[in-house]
């Protein structure tokens, strides 16, 4: 078997394995067992004459090889994708843009970036995925999707260590910010001190999950957390109930629900964090650099910004 005879389902098989690091799911996203998904790559694998994934116990990695053939996968993938869309009745001038967004973007960022662009730009359909910033990474690298707006921490470092680089966009750095209860003691200034948040009651993610909108970083103690959560709007109206603080990112000053107060913190380090706007460096199409354009604008338009 040649590599030219591979199928179109084992080469989405691959991108799916890329995307999520893992056979597992990769399944599950598919739909498929774990055994179909292991026949799929063992067959490219067989077709390619060489090993295109490293197994680990943490999942699956790229090989050399596996990158090469993904990128030429991906051009594949995207044009039967298209045919398909033409096939089906879709105007071959419209333009679908993919864009992933961890969830902060996703309370003031995204949506008003998507208003700008009906103004703007009727033409451009959006389609999204709310994701952390790992897996958004590997969506960028299998080609699922365009853009990401993706978060980073000092010293901040690259996403990824894969080449090529990804391009990157700052579209804001700002420092992290407390959301408490409007009746709180702490609420009632501009600002709180970060002695003050010393044995107080937390609301924060998941353990091993990013725990941004969380315990303060800069804590010096071992936190108390009464509550944990993944969705930014299910913590701050635990805020609001007054069951805890939360540490939540500049972007929801603007749509904290009532009953929350979000202020800076002062003392100990600054707790600065990027937005960034990544893409691969392929020449983009003109639509995503659109969507790109407008997601900086609507960062630029944030009146949370410090």
């Amino acid at each position: 078997m040649d590599i030219r005879d591979a199928s179109l389902t084992a080469l989405r098989v691959l991108r799916a394995v890329a995307e999520s690091g893992t056979f597992t799911a990769a399944a599950a996203a598919l739909g498929y067992t774990q055994s179909a998904v292991s026949r799929q790559i063992a067959s490219l694998e067989h077709a390619a004459g060489s090993s295109l994934l490293e197994r680990h116990r943490e999942g699956a990695r790229l090989t050399t090889a596996g990158r090469t053939l993904l990128r030429r996968a991906i051009v594949v993938l995207d044009e039967m994708d298209a045919a398909a869309r033409e096939l089906s009745g879709a105007s071959a001038e419209a333009a679908t843009v993919r864009v992933g967004w961890l969830p902060a973007a996703g309370a003031s960022l995204l949506p008003r970036a998507l208003t700008e662009l009906r103004r703007t730009d009727p033409e451009i359909t959006v389609v999204s995925r709310e994701g952390l910033t790992p897996a958004l990474v590997r969506a960028l690298r299998a080609g699922s999707v365009d853009l990401a707006v993706l978060a980073s921490a000092p010293p901040f470092r690259p996403p990824d260590t894969e080449s090529p680089p990804l391009v990157l966009t700052t579209l804001a750095e700002r420092g992290l910010r407390l959301a408490l209860p409007a009746g709180h003691p702490l609420a009632h200034g501009t600002y709180v001190d970060i002695a003050d948040l010393r044995g107080r009651q937390w609301i924060a993610g998941p353990p091993g999950e990013d725990r941004h909108m969380g315990v303060w970083p800069g804590l010096d103690e071992r936190p108390h957390v009464t509550h944990t959560a993944r969705d930014w709007l299910a913590k701050l109206q635990l805020v609001a109930a007054g069951a805890g603080l939360t540490t939540v990112s500049v972007l929801h000053s603007g749509v904290a629900p009532p009953g929350v107060k979000i202020l800076p913190v002062r003392g100990g380090p600054q707790e600065l964090r990027r937005l960034l706007l990544a893409r691969l460096p392929e020449c983009p199409a003109d639509a995503v650099l659109r969507v790109a354009e407008a997601l900086r604008t609507a960062a630029l338009a944030d009146d949370g910004a410090p």
